[in-house]
């Protein structure tokens, strides 16, 4: 499938819109199972025609909210809402919404098109429409020449967009997509990734993800629930939640970050500037400008990403603040860019990350080098829990 990412998404923003109505409202859930508290008291929005993330480790409660939501589970207290409508007790079958495993449950002795066809059959549509719709979804994910293949005939990809194929025939208002491209490769993963957004844009249907790859969340959502023992950490749309996480838990989860623990010295007035905190981190000293709620003698986390630190063997003008003195510890060379494990004197190990635009196989700076690593005020945040 092509890769077409146009406007739409980037303009796409209901949340923001205090007189928009969520399509999809969990509203206090809590799950349990005998003393196992799966989700807990949890509340969230999710807007028509949106692509949203449910984001965590194993065990956080995100597949068990999305088995809620279809109706495969029942919530313990709480109600979810589906345009309005209580859907409790309505089962699986009668609820608009249909769900994609990642093992995909191909009937393995049925043709592609009687996989794709087998949900219709059982709603007794007539031969007629179910054909026309099996050659639509066929001729959507772009397997027509495959339609008389059984899935043992077909790549893990293809028998991905059978799966894709059969979850869509049936036209339901919510697509639940269950960690579906984990069988496959990477490359493979990360196209199939952008094919799904151009699928959600094309239908214009509510697609909800459950995955544990941030890369993944990161490149198919408009907004990604980060989740952790059953409750949501934080909600925002991927540039928010990678620039500005609201917790050490979502920075530290989120890509990789430099973490420093420190004490906040001085805040805002104190230094002729809003905005502005000072953090001795252990005798290294950061400044960093940000709003903060922390006041003098708090402590604080301070957090930048490798990618916003440069690293030089030649010291910066003023060694002071910003900066971080210390031996190439290790390298991860990466193709696009080489991550720089850098440890000072006391063991303390940051992080550096650098482009590599040149071919030089032979890297200016190697392992033993003494260096300095460098980042701007306003690189970094201050992270106050």
């Amino acid at each position: 499938m092509a890769k077409t990412l146009g406007p739409v998404k980037r303009k796409f923003s209901p949340w923001t819109d205090p007189n928009a109505v969520p399509f999809i409202r969990f509203e206090n859930i809590t799950k349990r199972f005998g003393d196992f508290v799966a989700v807990d008291n949890l509340t969230l929005d999710i807007y028509e025609k949106e692509f949203f993330s449910l984001l965590g480790p194993s065990g956080c409660g995100k597949t068990t909210l999305m088995r809620m939501l279809a109706g495969f589970e029942e919530p313990t207290e709480g109600r979810i809402l589906l345009q309005g409508n209580d859907i409790r007790g309505v089962p699986p079958y009668r609820r608009p919404t249909n769900m994609m495993f990642q093992s995909y449950a191909l009937f393995p002795h049925m043709t592609v098109e009687k996989n794709i066809a087998f949900g219709l059959e059982q709603d007794n549509l007539p031969k007629a429409d179910i054909a026309a719709r099996v050659e639509e979804m066929l001729k959507l994910v772009k397997l027509e020449q495959f339609a008389k293949r059984k899935p043992n005939q077909l790549s893990g990809g293809q028998r991905q967009r059978v799966a894709l194929a059969r979850s869509l025939a049936k036209r339901p208002k919510v697509l639940l997509l269950d960690e579906p491209l984990g069988a496959l490769d990477k490359k493979l993963r990360e196209e199939t990734q952008f094919e799904l957004m151009d699928l959600q844009h094309t239908l214009g249907l509510t697609f909800l993800i459950v995955t544990h790859d941030q890369e993944e969340a990161m490149t198919v959502s408009d907004r990604i629930a980060v989740m952790d023992k059953g409750v949501i950490v934080q909600v925002a749309t991927p540039a928010e939640i990678y620039e500005a996480p609201n917790s050490r838990y979502v920075a530290d989860f989120i890509g990789d970050i430099n973490i420093l623990e420190g004490t906040i010295t001085e805040t805002g007035s104190a230094l002729g500037a809003p905005g502005a905190v000072n953090i001795d981190c252990g005798g290294l000293f950061v400044a960093v400008d940000q709003e903060c709620q922390a006041v003098k003698g708090d402590q604080v986390a301070f957090a930048v990403r490798p990618e916003k630190v440069r690293i030089s063997p030649d010291a910066p003008a003023d060694t002071s603040v910003n900066s971080f003195y210390g031996e190439v510890w290790d390298i991860g060379y990466l193709g696009d860019f080489s991550l720089f494990l850098v440890r000072s004197e006391d063991g303390r190990i940051l992080r550096a990350a650098q482009a590599n635009v040149s071919r030089l196989v032979d890297r200016p700076i190697t392992f033993g080098d003494m260096v300095w690593l460098t980042w701007s005020r306003d690189a970094g945040l201050v992270l106050t829990r």
